[in-house]
């Protein structure tokens, strides 16, 4: 009964970090270019040492590699806005100087006129990054290229490139989450070497998250019902224990 009973905590415990899970993309099901990770696996794990040699506990096994399926597309009519299409993500210089990919695309300049995204990660260019001139408007075309305009001149004049966004193809890269939510090869930090296929984006419009509400509710709900079931499990070993104990003090 007590590993019966065991088992049946350690499982408890464990399956709080999908829990956490859970809740982190059920939190960021609005969130534009948030892309959900593969579930949180259970694997029996022998115990050692003495007195537990013969006990084996679950162990939650998280994946942080991302699901880089599509969310849904929207028009925001923005020129500064963009979505990435297929497997593509585009790089951005973390905080701590790494680079890192998102598929975050709302885009914007800061006091310094840096582009950068709406978590204000500023956005790689090739060959270094992208700065508007004071006063310019932009926009993106669908190959990730940042052309900027003078509003005071003539509308005759051609907008003019000042910029190329790194766009990498991920469709068969494995890709992490870092810490700070931004994408990174699970091999460690650092660029990787981009898959065949095409890379592109969508001007005006933003990807939403590829999180299911529903999904993950219904989730939820079945992890609530597997932790009552644990517990009735630690219920049933105590009334089984005492029940014993009893007998022994009646006989």
């Amino acid at each position: 009964m007590d590993r019966l009973a065991f088992t049946a905590a350690q499982g408890i415990a464990e399956k709080a970090v999908a829990r956490q899970l859970m809740t982190n993309e059920l939190a960021n099901v609005s969130t534009v270019g948030f892309k959900r990770s593969y579930d949180v696996a259970l694997q029996a794990i022998k115990v050692e040492g003495s007195g537990f040699d013969s006990r084996f506990e679950p162990r939650a096994i998280p994946s942080e590699r991302v699901l880089l399926d599509a969310g849904q597309l929207m028009a925001t009519g923005r020129k500064t806005d963009i979505a990435m299409v297929g497997g593509t993500v585009m790089g951005v210089d973390a905080a701590n100087g790494d680079i890192a990919f998102t598929r975050r695309g709302d885009l914007r300049t800061d006091a310094q006129g840096t582009l950068v995204n709406g978590e204000g990660s500023v956005i790689r260019g090739v060959g270094g990054p992208i700065v508007v001139p004071p006063g310019f408007d932009i926009f993106v075309n669908n190959e990730g290229s940042v052309f900027a305009s003078d509003p005071a001149q003539p509308a005759a004049n051609p907008p003019v490139l000042i910029g190329q966004i790194e766009l990498r193809d991920a469709s068969t890269a494995a890709l992490i989450r870092r810490p700070d939510g931004l994408f990174q090869p699970a091999e460690g930090p650092g660029d990787f070497a981009g898959g065949d296929q095409p890379v592109g984006v969508v001007p005006e419009a933003l990807e939403g998250s590829n999180v299911s509400a529903v999904e993950v509710m219904t989730r939820l709900i079945d992890h609530s019902r597997s932790f009552e079931a644990a517990m009735n499990v630690i219920k049933e070993a105590k009334t089984i224990d005492e029940n014993g104990a009893s007998m022994m003090r009646a006989s």
